[in-house]
């Protein structure tokens, strides 16, 4: 069922109650279009699982992969938006670690990364470009 995120305290918000539900393992793909939304949710959720509603959260663009260790235990955030190859994910190792949360935008570049994913948020821009639209799914 779609949900409504007006803004940046409800993408906040939710990203903290879907960090409640997370457990190590988890891998969730974040899907949108550019601009949808996806690197501001991973951020919300990363700062809950850590409990540093201040941390640093930089977009994984350039770097592919940004690490963090929280109380809930080791978070890999990775963008594929710049993934050459999908061989190239094996490099990452975003499933090397079957302890981690691991967040993950444009995944379907990696069809090895979809079809691991325990969750899958959908982010959209609605009608009229005000807030977001989210849907969550679990898949596995």
């Amino acid at each position: 069922m779609p949900r409504l995120l007006p803004d940046d305290a409800a993408t906040a918000a939710f990203g903290a109650e879907l960090a409640t539900e997370l457990v190590p393992g988890d891998l969730i793909l974040l899907e949108g279009d550019l601009g949808a939304g996806k690197t501001a949710l991973a951020r919300a959720i990363i700062r809950a699982l850590a409990g540093d509603p201040n941390l640093e959260v930089p977009s994984p663009t350039f770097a592919l992969v940004q690490p963090y260790d929280t109380p809930k235990g080791p978070v890999l955030h990775a963008d594929l938006y710049r993934l050459g190859d999908p061989r190239e994910v094996d490099e990452l190792g975003l499933l090397d670690n079957p302890d981690a949360i691991v967040l993950v935008e444009w995944a379907e570049r990696s069809p090895e990364i979809t079809d691991a994913a325990t969750y899958v948020v959908t982010l959209a821009i609605p009608p009229g470009g005000a807030g977001r639209m989210v849907t969550v799914s679990r898949s596995g």
